[in-house]
This record gives C-alpha cells, sequence and structure tokens, in this order.
C-alpha cells in the first residue's frame, strides 16, 4: 500500500486524508445506523486518538479529524473491534429514512443492494475515481433532493404504477432526465452509465458523457433484455448491444428527451461536501431536525452545529438518549442525527437536552444557514475564526438568514465547507476577511476587514437589508437590488 492515496480520494478508515489539524476519516456504516453504545464508543475513540471533535457531513457520513498516522491505525482497530462494518467501494445512497418512512414512493433499499452489487461484479470501483456516486432515492419525508450526484435513481408514481426516474449529475434540482423505466431495468441503466464513466478515465465523472451516449442509455433499455449488463465499446464508449443511435423517444411519456494510505489534503470540512455536494434545498424539502413519524415509532433529529460537535458532548446526549429509549441513531444529509425507537413522551425531553448542550433542535436555527469549515486555530490553514464569526452572525442577524440564501464562512481559499457559491462568502486571507458576493471562497474577494470584526461587516449588510427590503422580499432579492458593489461597500465600511 503507498503511503499517500491519490489526490481526490476520500478519506476513508483505511486511506485517511491530511488536513490542516491533522488526518481525517470518514465513516459510513453499512447498516445504515448504529447502536447508541457503538456512536459513545466512536466519541471515546475520537477523544482518546483525534482532537476529540466529530462531524457529520453534508451527505450524512460521520468524521472523526485530529489524528496521527499512529492514532488512525488504532482507531480503525477499536472500530473493526466494536464490529462496525463501514462501507467500501462507489457509495450508493439512500435517505436515512430508508424503509421506515411511512410517506416513502417505494422502499429504496432493494434497488440500491441490487446496484451496489452489479457496480461489484462489473469490477467498477477499481476504475471510477473516488467522487462518483449513485443515489437511490425513495422519496417521503426527508428525501435526497439536496445531494448531489453522478447517477439518480428517483422513485416516481406514474399512471402505469410506480417507477424509477434516471437522471445525471447533480441534485434534484439541476440533475439532467434521461428516462423513466421500471424497476428491473434501472439497475442495468446505471451500471452502463457508470461503465461509460469509467472508460473516460479515473478522473470523469457523469457530466462527462457525450448527447450521443446519453442518447444511447436512453433508448438502450427499450429493446436491450433487463437481465443484461451491456458491455461498452473500448473506441466511441456506447453501449454494444445498441444498433444506430436514436432520439430519446422512448422513455416515458413527458420526459425530456501495512502503512495506512494517507490522502493529500485536498479540504477538510466542517462538512466537506463529500462529492462536491452543493447544499441547496430544492423547493420545499425538509431538514432533518425535528420529529418524523415512521411506520412503527417515531424519529427525533437533532443538528450538528456547522455540522460539528465536541466528542463529549455527543456522547452526554448519546447516553441521554439510551437511557430514554433510543436503539438506534442513523446519520442523515444535512448533517443531523436521528434518533430512532424513543417512546414518543421521551422526544421533548431529549430535544431540550441537545438544546442545552448546543446541538440545533429547531428547523428554523439561523446556523443551518450558514456553512462554516473549523478555521483558525482549529486549522492550520485557517485564516480567521470561521465557526466564532458564524456563531456572532447567526446571534446577531437571524433575520438575515432566510430560505432563500446561504452564508458561507471559509478560513481559507479551499472552501471546504460549502464548494458550491454562496450568497455571501467570507473568506480567509493575508489581507484580513474577504467578501464574495454570489460565489465561491476560490473567487478574488471585492473587499475585506478584519478577521476579527467580519461579523460586524456583515451586520451592516443585514442593516441594510432591513431598511431596503419590501415587504414579502427575500434576503437573495434584496441583495440582487443592492447589488454586489453596494453590498461590498457596506461590508467594508467602518
Amino acid at each position: 500500500m503507498n503511503a499517500f492515496s491519490r489526490r481526490g480520494a476520500c478519506p476513508a478508515l483505511s486511506a485517511p486524508m491530511q488536513t490542516g489539524d491533522g488526518l481525517l476519516v470518514r465513516l459510513n456504516p453499512v447498516a445504515g445506523g448504529l447502536s447508541p453504545k457503538s456512536l459513545v464508543a466512536l466519541g471515546e475513540s475520537a477523544s482518546r486518538h483525534g482532537n476529540g471533535i466529530m462531524e457529520v457531513t453534508a451527505r450524512g457520513s460521520l468524521q472523526i479529524r485530529g489524528l496521527t498516522p499512529a492514532s488512525a491505525r488504532l482507531l480503525a482497530m477499536e472500530v473493526d473491534a466494536l464490529g462496525i462494518a463501514v462501507r467500501t467501494g462507489v457509495p450508493v445512497e439512500r435517505g436515512p429514512l430508508a424503509g421506515l418512512d411511512p410517506q416513502e414512493i417505494a422502499d429504496p433499499r432493494p434497488l440500491a443492494e441490487r446496484t451496489r452489487a452489479a457496480i461489484e461484479v462489473a469490477g467498477l470501483p477499481q476504475r471510477l475515481g473516488p467522487k462518483v456516486s449513485v443515489i437511490v432515492d425513495g422519496g417521503g419525508q426527508l428525501s435526497m433532493d439536496a445531494v448531489t450526484a453522478d447517477v439518480r435513481l428517483v422513485a416516481t408514481r406514474t399512471d402505469a404504477g410506480i417507477k424509477w426516474q434516471v437522471s445525471v449529475a447533480g441534485d434534484r434540482q439541476n440533475a439532467r432526465p434521461l428516462v423513466t423505466v421500471e424497476d428491473d431495468a434501472v439497475r442495468d441503466i446505471a451500471v452502463a452509465m457508470l461503465r461509460m464513466v469509467a472508460e473516460k478515465g479515473r478522473e470523469a465523472h457523469a457530466r462527462d458523457l457525450t448527447e450521443r451516449q446519453l442518447r444511447s442509455l436512453a433508448s438502450w433499455h427499450s429493446f436491450a433484455p433487463p437481465s443484461v449488463l451491456p458491455d461498452i465499446s473500448p473506441t466511441r464508449g456506447e453501449i454494444s448491444p445498441l444498433s444506430p443511435l436514436s432520439p430519446i423517444t422512448r422513455g416515458a411519456k413527458g420526459e425530456p428527451p501495512a502503512k495506512l494510505p494517507i490522502s493529500p489534503q485536498v479540504g477538510e470540512m466542517s462538512g466537506r461536501t463529500e462529492g462536491g455536494a452543493v447544499e441547496r434545498l430544492p423547493g420545499p424539502a425538509r431538514l432533518p431536525i425535528g420529529v418524523f413519524d415512521l411506520t412503527d415509532g417515531t424519529a427525533l433529529g437533532i443538528g450538528l452545529p456547522f455540522g460539528s460537535m465536541p466528542a463529549q458532548k455527543l456522547i452526554e446526549l448519546t447516553q441521554q438518549a439510551l437511557t430514554l429509549g433510543a436503539t438506534e441513531i442513523r446519520l442523515a444529509p444535512g448533517r443531523a442525527l436521528l434518533f430512532l425507537g424513543l417512546p414518543p413522551a421521551a422526544c421533548p425531553q431529549l430535544r431540550d437536552i441537545a438544546t442545552t448542550l448546543g446541538f440545533v433542535t429547531d428547523a428554523a436555527d439561523p446556523r443551518t444557514k450558514i456553512a462554516a469549515c473549523p478555521g483558525a486555530p482549529a486549522c492550520a490553514s485557517g485564516r480567521i475564526a470561521a465557526r466564532d464569526i458564524a456563531e456572532t452572525i447567526a446571534a446577531e442577524n437571524r433575520d438575515l438568514l432566510d430560505a432563500s440564501v446561504t452564508l458561507h464562512i471559509s478560513g481559507c481559499a479551499k472552501g471546504c465547507a460549502h464548494p458550491g457559491p454562496a450568497a455571501l462568502t467570507l473568506v480567509g486571507g493575508e489581507n484580513g476577511a474577504g467578501l464574495v458576493v454570489d460565489g465561491t471562497a476560490k473567487i478574488l474577494p471585492a473587499g475585506y476587514r478584519p478577521g476579527y470584526d467580519a461579523a460586524r461587516g456583515i451586520g451592516r449588510i443585514a442593516a441594510a437589508i432591513r431598511e431596503a427590503r419590501f415587504r414579502g422580499e427575500t434576503t437573495a432579492a434584496c441583495l440582487t437590488r443592492l447589488g454586489a458593489v453596494g453590498v461590498t461597500e457596506l461590508y467594508r465600511q467602518d
């Protein structure tokens, strides 16, 4: 095994990633959840071997950070001793309430397992890049709308019954719909698509497929037996059983045509949104915070502020949940934990305990609209105290952070906590805290102020919005009217 994994590799337990505050590992339990005792044990391991910080990412992974090469090995041994099986290979993700939600259109678990098995049989994990992923979304109270993937398989109700819509490259809002098919064909189309991606090399994603290849995929299911997993042409990357390609005309009605390897420092997280996940919530998607009715019982969703919490507080919350009757804890996209098995009467009690400990227990909490990395001093790359700034802004400007905006506070220009554009981004640099309007942390800021005073600059923007906003106008719309130049000038004012 090489001492360093290739750039862009995901920080799995067997291949931790180098970050500004040591090594980071990311865990995805195969079972989909953890027992309370297992999560307590993981918290104790994080305190022993790391810096005592645990995170839940935007995609619902558990992260432990601040490790060394030696302590990462010890952590891996303890995870193994706990009997926690973690996922490997191409991520095939499903919602955190899969199989438990009475509002699901379809249970995504059987299709997800068949797709994962077919990917393995086809030998694709070794040929695809580490950021390639698949989502199987059965719908329901907590859909996977906001999570990006190369291949999206989404349950859909049609006049002919439940089918699966196959979409390419993106989240629910911006992925390209390809075709809607029966359950027995969707897995094969997904695997065929990944084979095409693999042919383009380990840096490729589904967004790199050509129009001709997409037409080939959309047409293939109409005349290829569902049991066939087609190979691809070594020269053109098309599906070999196909004869001359035709436009998208056969889809559903209305469809648009030894040493642990250590990854180089490619971005740590507040949550780091694995695979370039951009945290959008298209439409009325619900945050995983609050009480959710299940087919059998309830689930209580509790968020981690900025995706991060000291392990000791997570241990305390979990121990209290165990005492109150929790039997399982699931990791939820959106940086939250779902506590299952609680009697309904115990949910308010655990929620109050979580609030006292500093967790997010209200979906309207302004911290849910802020993406903030660890920043200084936790991360050696951080030039500003990102989370301290975030806490101050959330406390003083709740009305600024409505559903139309995301505020990104990045300790440096890597933008680990939110790779995509945000309405407002503060980024640490040599000149202090720079402001980027409607962009990413990688863009050169238009204005600066000292890092310790950055929250006051955002406060000036918030004050101007309060004065200028029309009745019913969103923050995003008001920012657009004020203009990037005007907003930057407000930020820079003393």
